[in-house]
């Protein structure tokens, strides 16, 4: 039987209250909370944390909120609440991290001077070490999508996700979507999982 679990049940409930603040009470300060390229004015240290709990759409809150309310629980059950907790805020700032070495290519090697004050906001790093966790502990367990009609084991999916953010954003074609911040996700979480099974 399906249970929504505890670090789940809040970050969905912290994620919807930033949501619709941003659009009413905060909106003119949410850009504080967005997370910007260190050298740009607008930049603070916090953005690292707390761009993860900003959406631009609702459309993007939905996909990220209901891949977390399903994928979530069962990745809360095996790691425990407290190792999920630090699981899913390091894959949100790993994504923080390898978007901003993105950006630092662009702008330092590319010359492409208008990603300063380009900032990203979303949970899709997170999302994407969530993602690949689900792979990395259950690789064979059948997934449904909306989009996808058939069940598809973990692996696969995970494979398709992190291929098709690594062809975008190597592509270098302005999708909207922080391809990086995805890759950045998936790789801490990888990581974390990895070496959390060799020590314990």
């Amino acid at each position: 039987m399906f249970q929504l679990t505890p670090a789940v049940k809040h970050l969905l409930f912290i994620n919807a209250i930033m949501f619709f603040a941003s659009l009413s009470l905060m909106a003119e300060y949410k850009h504080v909370l967005y997370l910007f390229y260190p050298e740009s004015p607008m930049f603070r240290p916090w953005q690292v944390i707390t761009h993860m709990f900003m959406h631009g759409s609702m459309n993007h809150i939905l996909f990220n909120m209901l891949s977390l309310f399903f994928i979530g629980p069962l990745m809360e059950q095996s790691l425990g609440t407290r190792k999920f907790a630090v699981y899913y805020i390091a894959c949100g700032m790993g994504g923080a991290v390898l978007h901003v070495i993105s950006k630092f290519i662009a702008i330092h090697y590319m010359g492409d001077l208008g990603e300063i004050n380009v900032p990203v906001v979303g949970a899709s790093g997170a999302i994407n070490g969530l993602f690949v966790g689900l792979a990395y502990l259950y690789p064979n367990l059948p997934m449904s999508l909306l989009f996808i009609p058939i069940p598809v084991k973990a692996k696969y999916l995970a494979m398709f996700f992190i291929a098709g953010d690594l062809i975008w954003g190597l592509s270098g074609y302005q999708t909207g979507i922080a391809h990086y911040a995805h890759l950045g996700g998936a790789l801490i979480g990888f990581l974390l999982l990895y070496f959390w099974k060799v020590k314990g």
